[in-house]
């Protein structure tokens, strides 16, 4: 059975479906870019939070011992952190360690990111637990 002349099938034609995908592509074209810089940033200043948390400690074991740690482990091993931060950018526990510019005080002076190694003056790069 055919339906009746004036009875209209319900449902969407093809120009109808490809122009709503069209649209939101369009607008996913729009929000995406701005959506992953927003996460890329979000991981940038996790990543200078956790150096500013690692410099704090860093400081506070020097103020209590009155020397720089060995490694990022110790801070760890002493409880100054309960582990060594991750590195949101780069995804490890990688962090470049920065010795003191005093030749009589050795240990870990300070911290950065493990993909700025080549920037930072007499470093090694430390991978923690």
């Amino acid at each position: 059975m055919k339906p009746a002349r004036g009875h209209r099938l319900h449902g969407f034609t093809l120009i109808e479906l490809v122009v709503v995908m069209a649209i939101i592509g369009l607008l996913l074209t729009i929000a995406l870019p701005r959506y992953l810089r927003s996460i890329d940033r979000g991981k940038a200043q996790v990543q200078r939070q956790n150096i500013a948390v690692m410099r704090d400690a860093i400081d506070k074991f020097f103020g209590d011992n009155g020397q720089y740690p060995e490694n990022l482990d110790e801070l760890v091993q002493k409880h100054y952190l309960r582990s060594v931060p991750e590195d949101p950018v780069s995804g490890g526990t990688d962090w470049t360690v920065i010795a003191s510019p005093d030749a009589d005080k050795a240990g870990v002076y300070d911290v950065a990111p493990a993909s700025e190694a080549a920037a930072a003056p007499a470093v090694a790069v430390v991978q923690g637990k």
